[in-house]
């Protein structure tokens, strides 16, 4: 009997998780079909600022920063593609997304502001994850303008499955749409607007909100279920070498379904001189392989003719972070550029706080919108 609250609890936990996860995939469906109802110039308006890849990463960065869920951002743009954004604008959204998901344990690190020395070490081991996606965009942004390396490479890899679907656009997943399109369905033959578009960008509008809140509410429940286990897995891995840091940093993220827990987890702990910055490195970039669930998720969700297109743009998600990790931590002479551009950072912070302030406004704010306005 004393163990039967906790077990109620938990199953409770569980069947909000699992109602969560449909409110997920029922989100991407609505974006998806709004997006196809409004297909019009009108909607591709909304979408014109974002034509240049600079626009567009610059775009999934603030976007990211300010909603702080890169989950939410690139699941949101899995189903615009599903619903006919075409891949090239797709791309820099979901390389912006990756950096503007930084901006969170930057955040939390700022918690160490009372102790100097304490603040430095957390500060240097938020912005690592901040160099290291700038740095994988200044790689492979200009690969992708110049070859269409990462739209290429997600081709090949979901080619297999657009076979599978005989040129109907759909790979498999079909048990997902009888279960979202009566919602979809009965949202849209509500709307009684004169113009498609107006119509298509009110479901896209409601799919973002369901969306947001099922992501949130995700987290939540998975934090409550998982953290233990999660922090259980960071001590085990501790000091066992970077194969196994990337690893449980990939498996905590999957298991909470935000990076954002798993580096929030891990900067007091260097701030607190418990670990690391190099010992923490590679559980930061598991935790960007480990965030990209979310969107390989979302891709179930879509249905149609461009519902393979869907789950390309999540695997172009996966290799950017994974071929990330595979450059500028595989390579030597790379691995310590992320590092010593966070140490730098975090000795001027020591000295003078308005650093912190200048880098979160420039870095989050300024240059993007600034770009936007240049490239519009």
């Amino acid at each position: 009997m004393n163990g039967s609250p906790s077990a109620l609890s938990n199953g409770l936990r569980w069947s909000s998780l699992v109602a969560s996860l449909y409110l997920l995939l029922l989100a991407v469906a609505m974006i998806s079909s709004g997006f196809k109802l409004a297909s019009g110039e009108q909607a591709k308006a909304l979408f014109e600022f974002a034509s240049h890849p600079i626009a567009g990463l610059m775009v999934g960065l603030v976007a990211t920063a300010l909603i702080q869920s890169s989950s939410t951002t690139t699941s949101i743009i899995v189903g615009l593609v599903a619903g006919g954004l075409p891949l090239p604008i797709a791309i820099p959204m979901i390389m912006g997304a990756n950096i503007g998901t930084t901006l969170t344990n930057t955040l939390v690190s700022l918690g160490h502001l009372r102790c100097q020395h304490e603040f430095r070490r957390a500060f240097a081991g938020a912005t690592v994850h901040d160099f290291f996606n700038l740095l994988a965009v200044c790689v492979f942004l200009p690969l992708e303008i110049m070859f269409g390396f990462l739209e290429k490479l997600s081709g090949w890899i979901v080619a297999p499955f657009a076979a599978m679907s005989g040129g109907s656009g759909s790979f498999g997943f079909d048990f997902i749409k009888p279960i979202t399109k009566p919602v979809t369905e009965l949202l849209a033959s509500q709307l009684h607007f004169a113009s498609p578009a107006v119509n298509g960008v009110i479901v896209i509008m409601v799919g973002i909100f369901i969306l947001f809140f099922a992501i949130l509410f995700m987290g939540q429940q998975l934090k409550k279920l998982m953290v233990g286990r999660a922090e259980t897995m960071l001590k085990t891995a501790l000091g066992r070498g970077p194969i196994h840091g990337i690893a449980a940093g990939t498996a905590v993220t999957v298991l909470v379904q935000s990076s954002s827990t798993t580096t929030s987890l891990i900067v007091p702990l260097i701030g607190n001189n418990i670990i690391t910055i190099r010992e923490a490195y590679p559980f930061t970039l598991g935790a960007n392989i480990g965030t990209c669930i979310t969107a390989l998720l979302a891709a179930m969700a879509v249905s149609g003719d461009n519902a393979i297109l869907g789950l390309q743009i999540a695997l172009v998600h996966l290799c950017f972070n994974v071929l990330g990790v595979a450059v500028l931590y595989g390579i030597p002479w790379c691995r310590d550029w992320p590092i010593n551009c966070a140490e730098w950072l975090a000795e001027q912070a020591q000295k003078n706080k308005l650093a912190v302030v200048a880098y979160i406004g420039t870095v989050f704010f300024a240059i993007p919108s600034l770009m936007i306005v240049v490239t519009h």
